[in-house]
C-alpha cells in the first residue's frame, strides 16, 4: 500500500543523518520543510522534499495537507505499561501528606502493585495491556519500552515478560504493530519475605530469573531500581553483570531521590540510558557528558509526586544526550501520554518546543536503539507518523496541554 501527501504545510523533523543522539545546540534545531511531498510505500519513507521540486510519484491514496504539519511519532523508551491495578488509595495518601517513600515502609508502591499482579491471570494481564497500548497510540507513541518489576517472584516476573513479548507479536486490537522493547526489571524493589535477606533474592534474580528469561528470549535489556532503601550501586553492578552474561543491555532507574554515584557506574557499565535523574551532582555531570549513554527524564513523575524536575537544559549545555519519556506506571505517572509531557518539558523544565520535540523523537529513539527505524523523516525509516491539523506551529502541541491535538496517527504506513 502506497500514500502520498502533497501540500504539506510543514514536514518536520527531516533528517538524512541520525546515527548520533543531538547534543548541545544540535538539540535547539528541529529541521522542517515547508510546503512538502511526503510519499510512503510497503510502510516505509520513500522519498520526501518540497512542491517546488515534485515530480510525480505512484501511489494508490493521495492526500491534499495544505493545512497539516506532519511530523514523525513520538517514542516512549520508559514505562511500566504491564500492571494489574491502579492505586487511588495511595494518591488520597499522599494528599493527606505521605511521601512516596513513606507509602513504600507501609508495604505500599511496588509492593502493593506485586501482590495485585500475582491474583491476575497472564490472558487478564495482556487485555488490560493492550487497552493501555490502544490508547497510547492513539495518542502518538509509535515505539515503546515495557518493563517488568511489578513481578518480584520468578512466575511473576515471566508472566509480565510474556505478556510484552505477546504484545510484540500481535499489536494493538487494531493490529497495529509497533516496535516494543523488553525490559527486565526484577530489582525494582525486595519482597517482604526477603528484607532481611537481599542477597538471597539477588542470588534469585541472577540463578533462576535470568536464565529462564534468556532461554525463552525475554527480554531487550536489564533494569535496577537503584536507590535508598532499594538496591546499591555494588548490588546494582552485580545484577547488571549478569544480565550482560545473557546479552541483556542495562538502562536503569538512578537519582529519582538521591543522588549514590549511580550514574558514573552505570556509565562505565555501558547502560543505554539512565533515567529519572531528578537530584544531580557534579560528579553525574562529569560522568554523562559525551558518553553514549542517554540521559531520560520522566517530568511526568515529577509532577504526579511532586518532586522536583531533572535538570535537562543544564545537561544540554554539559554536551549530555538527553531524552523524555512518560515513565507510565499505577504508583507514580498512571499516564502514558506524551502530549502531556511534551507540555510539562516546557512549561516546567524551561524546554523549548525544539528541544523537547528532539528529545521524543530522534534522542528517544537511541534510547531504545531505534535510531536506524523511528523518530525523523529519514528515506527508508518507518513510515510511523503524526499528522496534526490546523495548528500553526509545533509550540501548539505543549501550549495545548493535556489535550491531544493530533488528527491522525500512522504507523507502519496505514492510518490508526
Amino acid at each position: 500500500m502506497s500514500k502520498l501527501f502533497i501540500n504539506i504545510k510543514e514536514l518536520v523533523q527531516v533528517r538524512e543523518h541520525t546515527n548520533t543522539p543531538l547534543r548541545g545546540k544540535e538539540m535547539d534545531e528541529l529541521p522542517s520543510i515547508k510546503n512538502a511531498f511526503l510519499w510512503l510505500e510497503d510502510g516505509l519513507i520513500k522519498d520526501y522534499g518540497r512542491m517546488d521540486n515534485y515530480h510525480p510519484h505512484p501511489a494508490q491514496e493521495v492526500y491534499d495537507c495544505s493545512d497539516q504539519i506532519i511530523t514523525p511519532g513520538y517514542i516512549d523508551s520508559h514505562t511500566h505499561l504491564v500492571f494489574a491495578a491502579t492505586r487511588e488509595k495511595e494518591f488520597e495518601d499522599r494528599i493527606q501528606g505521605l511521601s512516596y517513600e513513606e507509602i513504600a515502609s507501609r508495604g505500599g508502591g511496588i509492593l502493593n502493585s506485586a501482590a495485585a499482579l500475582e491474583k491476575m491471570t497472564e490472558e487478564e494481564l495482556f487485555e488490560q495491556a493492550r487497552s493501555r497500548l490502544d490508547q497510547v497510540v492513539a495518542q502518538g507513541t509509535v515505539a515503546i519500552e515495557i518493563k517488568s518489576g511489578y513481578g518480584l517472584s520468578v512466575a511473576s516476573e515471566l508472566k509480565i515478560l510474556r505478556v510484552v513479548s505477546r504484545l510484540r507479536e500481535s499489536g494493538t486490537t487494531s493490529h497495529h504493530k509497533i516496535p516494543i522493547k523488553s525490559t527486565f526489571l526484577g530489582a525494582h524493589a525486595f519482597p517482604l519475605k526477603y528484607k532481611k535477606d537481599r542477597k538471597a533474592y539477588i542470588n534469585l534474580i541472577i540463578d533462576e530469573m535470568l536464565p529462564k528469561i534468556a532461554e525463552e528470549h525475554l527480554a531487550d535489556y536489564i533494569d535496577v531500581f537503584c536507590e535508598q532503601n532499594y538496591f546499591t550501586v555494588k548490588e546494582m553492578l552485580r545484577i547488571l553483570e549478569a544480565g550482560s552474561a545473557y546479552g541483556l543491555k542495562a538502562k536503569v532507574h538512578v537519582n529519582q531521590f538521591n543522588a549514590l554515584g549511580a550514574i558514573e557506574a552505570a556509565v562505565q557499565a555501558g547502560a543505554v540510558s539512565v533515567d529519572h535523574l531528578e537530584v544531580m551532582q557534579a560528579s553525574d555531570f562529569t560522568a554523562l557528558a559525551g558518553s553514549r549513554t542517554i540521559a531520560t527524564a520522566l517530568p511526568s513523575c515529577s509532577f504526579f509526586l511532586g518532586l522536583e524536575y531533572a535538570p535537562v537544559n543544564e545537561m544540554i549545555e554539559q554536551d549530555i544526550a538527553v531524552s523524555l519519556a512518560s515513565d507510565y506506571n499505577p504508583g507514580s505517572t498512571p499516564s502514558g501520554n506524551l502530549n502531556f509531557v511534551y507540555s510539562l518539558a516546557c512549561i516546567k523544565m524551561n524546554m523549548s518546543p525544539q528541544r523537547a520535540f528532539n528529545a521524543l523523537t530522534i534522542n528517544a529513539a537511541h534510547a531504545l536503539e531505534l535510531q536506524e527505524e523511528l523518530g525523523s523523516i529519514t528515506i527508508g525509516k518507518k513510515a510511523n507518523l503524526m499528522i496534526f491539523k490546523n495548528i500553526e506551529s509545533m509550540a501548539s502541541i505543549p501550549y495545548n496541554f493535556g489535550q491531544v491535538v493530533i488528527d491522525q496517527v500512522v504507523v507502519n504506513g496505514q492510518f490508526i
